[in-house]
C-alpha cells in the first residue's frame, strides 16, 4: 500500500464517490480508480461497490477506511516531526473547545509554553464531539475541554478543573431589582445571548439550554462570548458566564447574577490524548502539568503570549 493510494481510498469514503475524490485531489477519475484496483488485489477485498443509492462497503472496506485515516496521520505527523527536529524546534497542536480557548487557555499556554524554550503551541478550536476523532487521525495531539460522549479505549481523559456557569444581566434590564428567582417559565421568555459554544450539543452551555427549555427563537449567538456578556451589560437580554471571569463585573455593578432552577450550573474540563506510547512528549508533558497550582492559577487569572509561542489556526465559522 502506497500513501497515494490510501489517500486515493480515504478521498472516496471521505466523499462518497470516485469522481468527488478526483476532484478533491487534482486528478483524473482513472488515477483514483487505478489506485483503488491495487488496493483490491493487494488486499483480496472487494472494498466498495456502487449500488444505485451510492457507495457500499465491504466489512474489509470500513476497516481500511479507519485504518487508512490512521495511517495518513501517522505519515503526516511523522514529516511533521522530522522537520521540526531538523530545526530544533517542537510543535504542540491543541484542539480546545470555544468556552476554554477563550478563557481558559492564554494563561496555560503562556505558562506552560515558557517552560521549555524550543516549544511552539498551536491552538485550534473545535466542537467536542469531534476530539476523539481529531486524535485518532493525529490531527491534534491534544484536546482540551468537556468530556466527550465517548472515549477510546486507546485515549486518556484526565480531569483538571471544575468552574461554574452563572446566568447574569445588566443593571438596566428587568430582572436585575427582582427580590426573588424568576421561573423557568419567565426564563425561557427571555433573549439569551450566548457564545459559540451554545450551538454544540457537548458541552455545559448546551446542557443548561436543554435543562431551563429555551427555544432557539430565544438565542442569539456571538462569536465571543465575552461579547455576548456584554451585550448583558448594556440590558439587550440574559447572558451565560463562566464564574470567575465576571468577578470585577459583579462587584462593579455592571452585572447581576440571576438564581433560579438549574442556576448556577456546575462544569468541568478534561484533557484527552492519546496513550503515552503513541502520543508526543509533549503532550505528556502538558497531561502532568495542567492540573499543577500552577497552571490552575494561570487558567483563571488568564494572560497574554507572544506571537512566538502561540500560533493559532485560523477557522471561519459563518453564522446564519
Amino acid at each position: 500500500m502506497t500513501p497515494a493510494q490510501l489517500r486515493a481510498f480515504s478521498a472516496t469514503v471521505r466523499l462518497g464517490s470516485v469522481k468527488a475524490a478526483a476532484a478533491d485531489l487534482a486528478v483524473s477519475e482513472a488515477a483514483v480508480s487505478m489506485h483503488i484496483a491495487h488496493l483490491r488485489r493487494e488486499l483480496g477485498d472487494k472494498l466498495f461497490t456502487r449500488t444505485a443509492h451510492g457507495l457500499a462497503f465491504t466489512p474489509g472496506g470500513l476497516r481500511l477506511a479507519s485504518r487508512a485515516a490512521e495511517l495518513l496521520g501517522l505519515q503526516d505527523q511523522t514529516v511533521l516531526e522530522v522537520r521540526q527536529a531538523g530545526s530544533g524546534r517542537r510543535l504542540l497542536r491543541v484542539a480546545a473547545s470555544s468556552l476554554f480557548a477563550e478563557y481558559a487557555a492564554p494563561g496555560l499556554i503562556e505558562l506552560f509554553a515558557g517552560r521549555a524554550d524550543d516549544l511552539d503551541v498551536e491552538l485550534s478550536v473545535h466542537d467536542p464531539q469531534r476530539f476523539p476523532l481529531l486524535l485518532a487521525e493525529r490531527a491534534v495531539d491534544v484536546a482540551l475541554g468537556p468530556r466527550p460522549a465517548t472515549v477510546d479505549d486507546s485515549m486518556t481523559c484526565a480531569h483538571f478543573l471544575n468552574y461554574q456557569v452563572t446566568a447574569v444581566v445588566g443593571p438596566d434590564h428587568p430582572l436585575a431589582d427582582r427580590s426573588g428567582a424568576p421561573g423557568l417559565a419567565e426564563l425561557r421568555e427571555q433573549t439569551w445571548l450566548l457564545g459559540p459554544s451554545a450551538v454544540g450539543r457537548v458541552g455545559i452551555v448546551p446542557s443548561v439550554l436543554r435543562r431551563l427549555g429555551v427555544p432557539e427563537n430565544h438565542q442569539r449567538i456571538f462569536q465571543s462570548h465575552t461579547a455576548a456578556v456584554d451585550e448583558a451589560k448594556h440590558g439587550q437580554g440574559v447572558a451565560l458566564a463562566v464564574a470567575f471571569a465576571i468577578t470585577k463585573d459583579l462587584a462593579d455593578g455592571d452585572l447581576r447574577q440571576l438564581s433560579g432552577p438549574h442556576l448556577p450550573a456546575r462544569g468541568s474540563w478534561n484533557l484527552l490524548s492519546l496513550g503515552d506510547r503513541e502520543a508526543p512528549p509533549a503532550a505528556a508533558e502538558l497531561r502532568r502539568f495542567v492540573a499543577t497550582p500552577r497552571a490552575i492559577q494561570a487558567m483563571l487569572r488568564g494572560a497574554g503570549v507572544t506571537a512566538g509561542r502561540f500560533r493559532p489556526a485560523i477557522h471561519v465559522t459563518l453564522w446564519s
